[in-house]
């Protein structure tokens, strides 16, 4: 019904202001910050896009090598059957190296990066860090190894192998080894360290990017609750080793040489039996001090070991190295 009065019709009619069209420009607000921070692309999602084009070129790598799905789960079943020889283990790092370039590459290029901020620079290649790292290592598996000794668990009973072929496995074992620490150290904290460090800050990503490092070492053969727990300190020190030189390469020689050392010494490296190691030697004794199967690195000396790494190397790099640059060029647009 009309009213007759058309002053007091005006004031029936409701008055629309320009709040009532401000709770669908909150929804895209909020929406858009889920995935868009003050830095442009939250680093979570970038970390995912890493992860997700690393996997896809592995995983597409691996299926056509082994001819399709049903003939890599078969393969899959028997890889408890093959013996991990240099050879094979060096090959298999090389790759995996080569797809995670290839995925922080693209990454790099997104954001307007180069690839060395992630960690590896070419120019610092096998320069001093690495050979401090490499030293540093060696020191900590030896060292721990003649703690087990003078408490009569450890020995050593001669060479195990002869002739060319301690050549072979010297030289064999040490590339083998330094891919294989290219790969653990970019992985877990190259890109992925480095990208979540914009977000969360260093030490919580060093602390996440550790404890995912000791999860992975937990599906080892024979490896043991203490021995991946042992693992999460080894990459907190390792953490330790990029915020004070500012890149992977000592971190990379310190992986070299611990592991190069356990196979020197012929004794298990996280639950894998040493193959074509150097010399012959026995553990013995209870597990607390040995480390049982896993070998040294489950044994309560290796912790006390990395303590002493960890407080003579921040004495003589007391200064943090390590460059994040928040601000990355990486436009997101969500209407």
């Amino acid at each position: 019904m009309t009213s007759a009065n058309p002053a007091k019709a005006a004031e029936n009619v409701p008055v629309l202001s320009t709040e009532s069209f401000q709770p669908s420009s909150h929804r895209s607000s909020g929406f858009k910050q889920i995935f868009v921070g003050p830095n442009g692309l939250r680093a979570g999602w970038r970390v995912l896009m890493f992860i997700a084009l690393s996997a896809v070129l592995m995983g597409a790598f691996v299926l056509i090598r082994a001819g399709g799905p049903a003939a890599f789960r078969e393969a899959y079943k028997n890889q408890s059957q093959v013996t991990i020889t240099p050879l094979l283990m060096g090959g298999s790092e090389a790759l995996t190296l080569l797809f995670l370039c290839v995925a922080a590459l693209v990454m790099g290029k997104i954001e307007h990066r180069k690839l060395g901020e992630y960690g590896l620079p070419l120019r610092l290649a096998l320069k001093k860090d690495f050979w401090v790292g490499s030293l540093i290592g060696f020191s900590a598996i030896s060292g721990t190894l003649l703690t087990i000794f003078l408490l009569h668990g450890f020995r050593i009973n001669g060479l195990a192998i002869h002739g060319t072929a301690i050549l072979y496995s010297l030289f064999g074992w040490g590339i083998a080894f330094l891919l294989a620490g290219l790969v653990e150290e970019f992985l877990f904290r190259g890109y992925i360290q480095y990208t979540l460090s914009t977000g969360i800050g260093f030490w919580p990503a060093a602390f996440l990017m550790s404890g995912l490092f000791g999860l992975g070492h937990f599906f080892n053969s024979h490896e043991t609750a203490r021995g991946s727990a042992t693992v999460v300190l080894f990459g907190l020190l390792l953490c330790l080793f990029l915020q004070r030189t500012g890149n992977l390469w000592c971190a990379v020689g310190f992986h070299l040489g611990y592991d190069w050392g356990q196979m020197f010494y012929g004794v298990p490296d996280s639950g894998i039996v040493p193959y074509q190691n150097m010399l012959n030697s026995t553990l013995s004794g209870p597990t607390w001090l040995t480390g049982g199967s896993v070998g040294p690195e489950a044994s309560f000396l290796t912790p006390l070991a990395l303590l002493v790494v960890t407080v003579l190397f921040s004495r003589y790099y007391p200064e943090n190295r390590y460059q994040v640059q928040k601000q990355q060029s990486m436009p997101v647009r969500i209407s």
